[in-house]
């Protein structure tokens, strides 16, 4: 029986290990060049319209290109794909290292990165996670759940932390320059991997008729509804990060931003290095719904704190169950899921943990510009746990899914 994280399947399994490991280093970079482009832009022109332009420059395209991943990512070669993707990534690494090193920086070239970067995001992570999939057994699912918050907890407090500290010491040059160097030792971890197959596809539908047909089947699947579901409405109604600014001026002002912001992704972090126990629960569906139940309950606790470091802790605490949430989603969706439907799911999830904080941000605003940035937070709080409640009585097949037996116990 064991508690911690289990790092075993990273011995056993040499392709989910160059895979995970390239993966992590490349998100460290991600992470560093997300700060760097808002930063940047900020610099030159000082003013927060252009950083939400950006923003929504880089959401739109996604939306198209994440579909479109998907379908690609279950007709063709996954691991090709992957390589493909992150070469097209490392030269919009190039192109703003290049744009940098210009007096002044251009503002045009910094929207033009950005958008195509994340335009071909959305090719890459459709990709990337039906390639785990295809190179895990269903015995492992859950601790690849676990490794993959993990990876995502640690790149979420320890990528913005570097790029603060390279910006401040060495300037905007080097710190897209290490996001280059991370897709570089991805690169080489995909070469290194061996024996992967292209996926078998059964019919040869055009482009529309084959998301359509991933449409159809996530539609069909109760339990991938709830999985769905139950994170966009916590996304939306439980998600106040665009609150943070304000709550921190309660707090002491800017200075207590950073902590407030990395607070969810620290709760995230501890709770997947103990997640050794998640491989033996089995009714995944009840786990997701009382993990974002705990999640609302932890977004109410913070807005009603007055104090910053219990504030805090509950912000922690609302990240953790986030976590846990994750962790099951991920696991449900390797377990139910198809090989050859993956690729058009993932690129499906993509879409709906994008735009759920996005809207999340807009409603935080709107209650908080009518009613008070407490009654925000509050109200989105019980909002979510109402809506849990909601999703789990209209989708009962998701509240009873339980995992297949016969799962390895570890």
């Amino acid at each position: 029986m064991r508690y911690l994280i289990d790092l075993s399947l990273l011995r056993r399994n040499r392709n989910f290990c160059l895979l995970y490991v390239g993966q992590f280093v490349s998100f460290l970079g991600t992470m560093i060049t997300r700060v760097s482009l808002p930063y940047q832009i900020y610099h030159e022109t000082h003013s927060t319209l252009w950083i939400g332009l950006l923003s929504l420059c880089e959401l739109l395209p996604l939306l198209v290109t994440a579909l479109l991943g998907g379908v690609f990512a279950d007709r063709h070669h996954r691991q090709r794909l992957l390589f493909i993707a992150e070469i097209l990534l490392a030269m919009g690494c190039l192109l703003l290292i290049y744009n940098a090193m210009l007096t002044p920086p251009r503002i045009w070239v910094i929207f033009v990165a950005g958008t195509l970067m994340s335009a071909i995001d959305g090719l890459h992570r459709p990709s990337r996670d039906s390639l785990i999939q295809q190179i895990v057994a269903k015995e492992d699912f859950s601790t690849v759940g676990e490794l993959s918050t993990f990876m995502y907890s640690v790149g979420m407090i320890a990528g913005p932390a570097v790029a603060g500290l390279i910006i401040a010491h060495f300037g905007l040059v080097v710190t897209f320059s290490v996001d280059f160097a991370s897709y570089f030792i991805s690169l080489m971890t995909l070469v290194m991997m061996k024996g992967i197959p292209r996926p078998q596809v059964t019919q040869d539908l055009s482009t529309f008729s084959s998301l359509k047909k991933g449409l159809q089947y996530a539609v069909s699947k109760q339990e991938l509804l709830g999985t769905y579901a139950l994170d966009f409405v916590a996304m939306v109604f439980g998600m106040p990060m665009a609150l943070f600014p304000a709550i921190a001026e309660s707090f002491g002002g800017v200075k207590t931003l950073g902590l407030l912001y990395a607070a969810p992704a620290v709760g995230a972090l501890i709770i997947s290095f103990c997640s050794g126990w998640a491989a033996r629960v089995k009714h995944h569906g009840v786990a997701i719904a009382i993990a974002a139940l705990l999640w609302g309950i932890g977004i109410i606790f913070f807005g009603l704190s007055k104090n910053l470091w219990l504030a805090l802790f509950f912000l922690s605490m609302a990240g953790a169950f986030d976590a846990i949430s994750g962790i099951f989603r991920q696991t449900m969706w390797n377990t139910i899921i198809p090989n050859h439907y993956r690729g058009r799911l993932a690129g499906i999830e993509m879409i709906g943990y994008l735009s759920g904080p996005k809207l999340g941000d807009t409603e935080a605003g709107l209650v908080a510009a009518a009613f008070g940035v407490t009654a925000s937070v509050v109200s989105g709080g019980v909002f979510c746990i109402v809506g849990v409640m909601v999703c789990c009585y209209y989708l009962p097949r998701f509240w009873q899914y339980q995992a297949p037996q016969g799962k390895k116990e570890r």
